[in-house]
């Protein structure tokens, strides 16, 4: 998905967009939001560990969470950079 179609899906759906980095293996350890999250990679990679299930997700994939999901982040080797949606309360 391109940047374009991901800002304007957000918008419709009620998200607010926030550009977002994670240096080189930097690690968020399990831990759950408040709101609902969507997200975009727009470089790099970021693995998403939930329920003990890892997945990577790499350029132009997306990803949701809902909120009080707990799951953990782990930026890849060069690092990640994304646009995060977020819908409902604050963490």
């Amino acid at each position: 998905m391109d940047r374009t179609q991901f800002e304007a899906e957000l918008a419709n759906d009620g998200y607010a967009a926030l550009a977002r980095s994670l240096e080189p293996n930097a690690t968020n350890p399990e831990h759950a939001h408040g709101f609902d999250a969507r997200l975009l990679v727009l470089e790099g990679a970021l693995t998403i560990t939930c329920d003990g299930a890892a997945r990577t997700y790499g350029p132009g994939e997306t990803f949701a969470m809902p909120a009080g999901r707990r799951h953990a982040e782990q930026a890849g080797p060069a690092g990640v950079r994304y646009l995060a949606g977020r819908r409902g309360a604050a963490s």
